[in-house]
């Protein structure tokens, strides 16, 4: 089983080691690379045994085979391969130059990966450069290699390939009559796999056209600012005409503007600023390398590209408008996308969930920037109390502490961590009166993570559950809320703070899931700051509702559904990948929703395969799904781009989202029904997929969901052309 693994990493990683070239993972897109490279019949012969070799050795050795497979290694040997290809005469002394080239660059590679690597940044085709320099000094004494003619003899080799017709075609384009400068950019796009044609670069081009309309745009952008910067100059074009070293703003464009850093208009600001200092350098170094008969080929694109990418690594504090690329998706629209989607469902999802520190509805009744005692270095803190329906706190008339509905209520820790103070040993005092003296009264602060800690105060006397040093979780009761300290009426002071004293300067961090309690229903807040008068809770979580989103791994589902009058199933099962991410996979169709659950909310956050499935659809109805019950709770949300719409108007929306996204794809969720509060047996959930094109409503997915004591059990779906529903028999 293993060994059968390892042959398919293998055999991915060849069209990948050609699609890196251009920072993509795209089969078909390779699959391009590698016919215009076999354009030099020997050229991509050699090319192709260079990536054999490297990716061949990368296994042997036991690097990671992951990592192989995506063709990291394998691109910077194909590059070696085709320059040397291109400059030699083919030969079996040659096969031995590439071979031990290819070697020469995966050492290379894996050695820069752990250099580079560490500071979180990419070797890009350094490898390559060091490798060829190294090679073409050597083999200059080598008799036995021949510097290659075949650049004289092209036809000859093109009729070798593919005959009278290859010949035919290959003079129609390169004898088309265009612009000189769109000439040098499709020779210059070209030249990235030493292919200096005409035909090449078109279809290059197209291919980029077809697979990124993002890195497509930058191509031309990169190319025609350096043009324009060449001839404002006054530096001599003809040096980006005959050597075509024009790729180096090609690469740089792409780069910079829509791979590692996330396409807006900052980035493609920071390509017409950057484009001129990769000129400077390649004029420059390109006198310094003719001294030794060396061509610069691709080192000012990385040395520009490392420089700009290091240096962002030192700002005080990034900007949302240059982000860098966090998950590499190998795709700038990809990229895009998925960046604005998570700023809007995941921006502070990388905080550590700091929960409401009770049981129950509890008022918010001082709030940030308080009118009494949260201000300045203290202004991050919440006093919560117990309200009844007429807004009052206590019952009665008052005087007594035991009137206070929140006094001797349950104090619990509002995440895991350690106890790193207690302070258990300062009396209540009598209603309207206050210990200045002791301002914080009894108090617990919590570790929770370096620089993270939560201080619990005006704890009852004597009410103390921990103790320092213990280790405590989320939910454990750690006390019962008092009137201890500067408190004149039972309440809980709560606040979050960087070090582990009393009195600490307060931190702005917000709770993450909870329910806020509304005359007219309830909303969910996620990693927000409750406000002053909010009724607040932490999810009660539902029996019912948990066990139909838990999804365990290895756990089957079965699926009989009607859609359109027509009878069929769907069968699902629950797996996690290498990396701990759970997916539900569809087994005749091999689609898959990646999801997460962390015990308050389950939610979508991708799919592959096919959109016309029941999968998919279950991916659009429960997108995201809290697990309390709450009469007609409503939950919205956003789809990313990509996963809803298709191509011609995603291809559109991919040109101008840097500038303008005028797609628009939203979520929603009612809580419909319960058949009861106290013993439920089934519950409905009604949820919506509307999508927008410039702010007019296009296409409406209805979606209900029916959940019972055996979890998700029937599910239905309407839109203008589809009925579909759905009963889970497994």
């Amino acid at each position: 089983m293993k060994f059968n693994d390892d042959i398919k990493l293998f055999l991915k990683s060849i069209p990948n080691s050609y699609g890196q070239v251009f920072f993509s993972d795209q089969r078909m897109f390779a699959l391009i690379l590698i016919v215009v490279t076999f354009f030099d019949l020997y050229a991509g012969l050699l090319g192709f045994i260079s990536v054999l070799v490297t990716n061949l050795s990368g296994f042997l050795l036991g690097f990671d085979r992951k990592t192989i497979s995506k063709g990291v290694f394998g691109f910077n040997s194909l590059l070696v391969g085709l320059g040397l290809g291109i400059y030699f005469e083919p030969g079996p002394h040659l096969i031995l130059v590439i071979i031990i080239a290819a070697i020469l660059t995966l050492l290379i590679s894996v050695s820069l990966q752990g250099v580079i690597g560490k500071y979180a940044l990419p070797y890009l085709s350094i490898p390559f450069l060091l490798s060829i320099w190294i090679m073409t000094l050597a083999t200059k004494d080598f008799a036995a290699l021949g510097i290659s003619e075949r650049g004289i003899y092209t036809f000859n080799d093109l009729y070798t390939i593919g005959g009278g017709p290859l010949v035919r075609v290959y003079e129609w384009w390169n004898e088309l009559q265009l612009p000189r400068s769109l000439r040098i950019y499709f020779i210059s796009l070209g030249a990235i796999l030493f292919q200096y044609n005409l035909l090449s670069g078109i279809i290059l081009s197209i291919g980029l056209l077809l697979f990124s309309r993002i890195s497509f745009s930058l191509s031309l952008i990169g190319f025609y600012t350096a043009y324009l910067f060449y001839d404002i100059i006054g530096a001599n074009i003809s040096e980006l005409s005959y050597s075509y070293i024009g790729f180096n703003y090609i690469l740089t464009s792409i780069a910079v503007g829509g791979f590692f850093i996330i396409p807006s208009k900052r980035s493609y600001f920071w390509v017409v600023i950057l484009i001129p200092i990769v000129a400077m350098i390649t004029i420059s170094l390109s006198k310094v390398f003719a001294v030794f008969n060396l061509p610069i080929y691709s080192l000012p694109f990385n040395m520009v590209v490392l420089l700009f990418l290091y240096a962002l690594k030192f700002r005080l504090k990034p900007s949302l408008a240059l982000s860098e690329v966090v998950i590499q998706h190998n795709s700038p629209e990809k990229n895009l996308y998925a960046f604005h989607n998570d700023m809007v469902r995941f921006r502070q999802h990388e905080e550590l969930p700091i929960s409401l520190p009770f049981l129950g509805i509890w008022t918010v009744s001082q709030a940030h920037d308080g009118e009494h005692t949260h201000k300045n270095e203290f202004r991050h803190a919440w006093d919560f109390v117990i309200t009844d329906s007429d807004e009052k706190q206590y019952m009665g008339s008052g005087d007594l502490l035991t009137d206070y509905y929140c006094f001797e209520k349950m104090v619990l820790a509002p995440a895991d961590g350690t106890v790193e103070l207690v302070v258990d040993r300062i009396p209540d005092n009598i209603v309207g009166e206050v210990n200045v003296k002791e301002n914080w009264g009894n108090t617990v602060i919590i570790k929770h993570d370096d620089q993270l800690y939560t201080s619990l105060s005006h704890l009852k006397e004597g009410s103390i559950k921990v103790k320092e040093g213990d280790s405590i979780k989320e939910g454990d009761e750690i006390g019962r809320c008092g009137n201890s300290g500067r408190s004149p009426y039972p309440h809980l002071h709560f606040q979050v703070q960087e070090t582990p004293y009393i009195g600490s300067v307060t931190k702005e961090y917000p709770i993450s899931y909870h329910i806020h309690h509304r005359k007219d229903g309830f909303r969910l807040k996620s990693f927000e700051l409750p406000e002053l008068g909010d009724l607040v809770s932490n999810i009660e979580r539902n029996d019912l509702l948990f066990s139909a989103f838990h999804f365990i791994p290895g756990r089957r589902y079965h699926f009989d559904m009607v859609i359109n009058g027509e009878k069929k199933s769907s069968y699902w099962e629950v797996n996690t990948d290498p990396y701990n991410n759970s997916y539900i996979r569809c087994q005749p169709s091999g689609a898959m929703a990646y999801f997460v659950n962390d015990g308050n909310l389950m939610y979508f956050t991708h799919f592959t395969g096919d959109k016309k499935g029941l999968l998919y659809y279950f991916f659009l109805a429960a997108f995201q799904v809290q697990q309390g019950f709450y009469q007609d709770l409503k939950i919205s949300d956003k789809y990313p781009l990509n996963l809803i719409y298709s191509q011609p108007l995603l291809g559109l929306q991919d040109l101008l989202a840097p500038f303008w996204i005028f797609l628009r794809s939203e979520y929603s969720c009612r809580y419909d029904w319960i058949d009861s509060d106290m013993s439920p047996s089934e519950i409905r959930l009604v949820s919506s997929a509307r999508n927008f094109v410039a702010g007019r409503e296009m296409k409406t997915f209805d979606f209900t969901l029916l959940v019972n004591e055996g979890g998700i059990h029937k599910f239905t779906v309407e839109s203008d052309n589809l009925q579909l529903k759905a009963t889970c028999t497994d």
